[in-house]
């Protein structure tokens, strides 16, 4: 590992697709040894059946298997949504390949043989990438659930809150008094949890 340093994520899988079992053994070790979690598997099919999404984590994966190749499983991920950031290993050294891999999304091509330091550079940079788009996930998520929360005319007045609207406009629009449009207001603020308009403004950029 030529006494460098590697940064390490916390709690990340690597989840390795090899039909070469050494390959497999050799990976897991090296894996292990830094230390991550370690998930393998022999064959594309076998990684779709037992795949269950948890993360941070990363897939590692052969190019060339029998049945469904690497580019296969790759789209057999992107059709059903799975976001998992992939590295590809080839000893076939196939431009094109790597080129279709790359535009579909994979985090990096790596040639056999390579070093070490290489493929856990990449991988650490792959789970700390997936991490984050969880975080950022989760996240906005919760926000839409905030907004979930509102009847339909403090979804009205939250909205026209955020265009800027001011509430004597919102009351000739909606038909209201500026009192009610203070009401429905501070009640769409305490339901989503908003502390300021600035805050509203956010939740709504993300819904």
């Amino acid at each position: 590992m030529n006494g460098q340093t590697i940064k390490l994520p916390v709690g990340g899988t690597v989840h390795l697709v090899d039909d070469d079992p050494t390959v497999l053994a050799a990976l897991r070790w090296l894996f292990e040894s830094v230390p991550w979690d370690v998930q393998a598997y022999e064959s594309g099919d076998q990684f779709v059946e037992r795949y269950d999404g948890e993360g941070p984590a990363c897939l590692v994966l052969d190019l060339v298997m029998p049945g469904m190749s690497g580019l296969a499983l790759q789209h057999a991920l992107n059709e059903r949504g799975w976001t998992l950031p992939i590295i590809f290993l080839s000893g076939q050294g196939k431009i094109p390949d790597a080129v279709q891999a790359l535009q579909r999304g994979a985090c990096d091509f790596i040639e056999k043989p390579f070093g070490n330091d290489v493929l856990l550079e990449c991988v650490r940079l792959a789970i700390e990438r997936d991490a984050e788009k969880r975080t950022e996930s989760a996240t906005r998520e919760a926000r839409q659930r905030r907004l979930a929360g509102l009847t339909r005319r403090e979804h009205d007045v939250a909205s026209r809150v955020v265009a800027g609207m001011p509430n004597k406009v919102i009351a000739m629009e909606l038909g209201i008094s500026p009192r009610t449009v203070e009401v429905y207001r501070a009640q769409g603020m305490r339901k989503t949890g908003a502390r300021s308009v600035a805050e509203l403004v956010r939740l709504f950029m993300d819904h």
